[in-house]
């Protein structure tokens, strides 16, 4: 009952959410064209990296291509959930409305990370899809049962530590006034997942690993939907992400106990 419940209210969230971005209609071509445009240039920059050489780190070019697209995927669900959403935090804690949301009968880190939804970034989610198509047709993978369930979990996976890594930071908000650079610091180092981790040096590859861990957005699911997924690595990205899901939520009820009010 209680799950169902919540899922009514993320639901009703959405509707209103889209019904309010609805009237904005021209953001869809704007967000086609910026969609189009970074992915042009993500090709671009791909091109010239595999110029004189077939393989990136051990990756051709339909592969890479398959990377990409996990890195698009989860921009667009970057564009749809946690911008919307988590920005908010930090004006939340500055103009007072926080103490609105600790009232409400919700759960504060469900209203805050669910509240919105914006329709801008489908288009990224589209194109993500079509390159990661694109790259397991012309790799002769193709679609495989056992490698498509593996891949969608670890790019779940993938989701969920992204999810963690901005929620912790927005939540700093409650020390910090202008942690929101952070956060955009932040997604533009997540862009070096645009390619395969193995193609960066090894003192990086630690760093995206154990630091930053693009690898486990990206190139771990990659490798799962080429079939050539290893259950060691597997197991590393399924447990980064419950840890960092639990730790995002222990670090917000900790922040929660050094809140000071608004009316306090």
């Amino acid at each position: 009952m209680r799950r169902s419940r919540t899922l009514s209210t993320v639901l009703q969230f959405w509707r209103s959410s889209l019904e309010a971005e609805s009237e904005y209609q021209l953001n869809l071509v704007l967000e086609c064209l910026a969609v189009s445009g970074n992915l042009a240039g993500s090709l671009f920059v791909l091109s010239l990296l595999f110029t004189g050489q077939s393989t990136l780190g051990g990756w051709g070019w339909n592969e890479a291509l398959i990377v990409l697209g996990l890195y698009t995927l989860l921009d667009g669900f970057t564009s749809c959930l946690l911008q919307p959403n988590l920005s908010k935090i930090v004006n939340h804690v500055q103009q007072g409305t926080l103490d609105f949301v600790l009232l409400k009968p919700v759960d504060s880190q469900l209203w805050l990370s669910l509240r919105c939804f914006s329709p801008w970034g489908i288009p990224a989610l589209l194109a993500g899809v079509v390159l990661v198509g694109l790259g397991l047709q012309r790799s002769g993978t193709g679609l495989q049962g056992e490698a498509l369930v593996l891949g969608s979990v670890l790019l779940l996976s993938g989701a969920a530590i992204l999810y963690s890594l901005w929620f912790s930071l927005a939540a700093l908000s409650i020390w910090f006034v202008k942690v929101w650079n952070a956060t955009e610091v932040l997604r533009y180092t997540l862009v070096a997942g645009r390619y395969p981790v193995s193609a960066y040096p090894p003192a990086l590859r630690l760093v995206f690993v154990f630091v930053l861990p693009v690898a486990f957005m990206t190139t771990v699911p990659s490798q799962a939907l080429l079939g050539q997924g290893s259950w060691p690595w597997a197991a590393g990205s399924l447990l980064m992400a419950v840890g960092s899901l639990l730790a995002s939520r222990w670090f917000w009820r900790f922040a929660l106990r050094h809140y000071t009010s608004a009316s306090s």
